[in-house]
């Protein structure tokens, strides 16, 4: 069993050829250069400390029980090529106090591509029931004061920016309790690496 979040815990690009069972794994959506050390920066100064270990990304799929992982790779390739690159624009403050401490970026263009996409990989080998609706976003403060969270929503409240999403990462998570990314999944893709066919 895997008890650590994806949204809090440390990444590290380390593939690995193939995949315990009972393994836990998380897709995300990573955030570009240079706009990723912008958000880094700013979540450093909310007094976040996950800040410098955790690359601002979008999560598709939060920690997932994954006893197969042949069937969970081949399944988030069949997603991937059939996905099209979109763009998100991000805009504007929001949070999901007092449930969770959490004050994120609004996706405001392509929130419903980062729904779908989501529905797509949360069937299968990677079905299972949320304890709460699925709501992309860019968090930019978790679990600091209530003063650093309410700094994080009057700062950025007029914040905007946009970034063309082109693929996403399969992570594992592994005993020591890091992520590891085991695949970059480029959209439109076969899972040879060629490029799929298109209409």
């Amino acid at each position: 069993m895997c008890s650590s979040s994806l949204h809090s815990s440390p990444t590290a690009a380390v593939p690995s050829p193939s995949g315990p069972g009972g393994s836990c794994v998380g897709i995300t959506i990573p955030i570009p250069d240079p706009l990723a050390g912008l958000l880094e920066a700013w979540r450093a100064s909310f007094g976040d400390p996950m800040a410098a270990v955790v690359p601002p990304h979008i999560t598709l799929i939060t920690t997932t029980p994954a006893s197969d992982w042949d069937a969970t790779i081949a399944h988030v390739r069949t997603v991937a090529g059939g996905q099209r690159p979109f763009t998100v624009r991000l805009f504007g403050t929001g949070s999901f106090r007092p449930v969770s401490p959490v004050v994120f970026l609004r996706i405001v263009d392509g929130f419903d591509e980062c729904v779908e996409l989501h529905s797509r990989l949360q069937t299968g080998p990677l079905d299972r029931d949320l304890d709460f609706p699925f709501h992309p976003h860019v968090t930019v403060a978790h679990d600091v004061s209530e003063a650093g969270m309410d700094a994080a929503i009057d700062e950025l409240r007029s914040f905007e920016a946009s970034f063309d999403v082109r693929s996403m990462g399969l992570y594992e998570h592994v005993p020591s309790g890091l992520w590891k990314l085991r695949e970059e999944l480029h959209f439109g893709e076969d899972t040879d690496g060629s490029e799929a066919a298109r209409d």
